[in-house]
């Protein structure tokens, strides 16, 4: 099931390059705008759980929207294929897990999957992003509200969501030609 506030889309896409992403975020699986315009969707991908947040590019300030609750891949994907519809997003951000110490584990590899079955159906730009640290964030912004504990958790991929994406809109890297 998905919770989620109301919105309009707004934005295309102009022009495509590539993208280099300081390290350790990945390059983009696919090709992103010159001058990326438009909303964009993130997700916090998770094996029970994904949250959800939106932003605008040009505004580069990142909303939780929601959390997809189903663990059937068919179902999330269809969840997803609804937002799409009605957010009509430029392109698409995917957290990517990492260890501590920078190496990749089962989740990194789930995540990076993900992003490329996002990429293949949808037909649209998918940009991972280093999202260490995003969940202890989120656990304690929620805490600073007075929405943190055990009640709000599910609260936290959706939040964790925002962080990756804000994140990805502070520093998008540098295209090049």
């Amino acid at each position: 099931m998905l919770e989620k506030r109301e919105g309009t889309a707004l934005g295309g896409i102009e022009n495509t390059v590539s993208t280099t992403m300081p390290v350790p975020r990945a390059k983009p699986a696919f090709l992103l705008p010159r001058q990326p315009t438009g909303t964009v969707l993130a997700f916090d991908f998770g094996a029970k759980f994904t949250g959800v947040a939106v932003g605008e590019f040009k505004l580069r300030m990142a909303h939780p929207l929601g959390l997809i609750t189903t663990e059937s891949k068919t179902a999330r994907m269809d969840e997803i294929g609804a937002l799409i519809a009605e957010w009509k997003p430029a392109f698409l951000v995917v957290g990517l897990p990492f260890s501590m110490d920078g190496g990749e584990h089962e989740l990194t590899r789930r995540c990076r999957r993900f992003a490329r079955q996002l990429g293949s159906r949808f037909g649209l730009p998918v940009v991972l992003v280093d999202e260490r640290f995003s969940s202890t964030a989120a656990d304690e912004a929620l805490r600073a509200t007075g929405k943190g504990g055990r009640n709000h958790k599910l609260r936290t991929h959706q939040v964790s969501a925002q962080i990756i994406l804000q994140s990805y809109f502070d520093d998008p890297g540098t295209p090049r030609s």
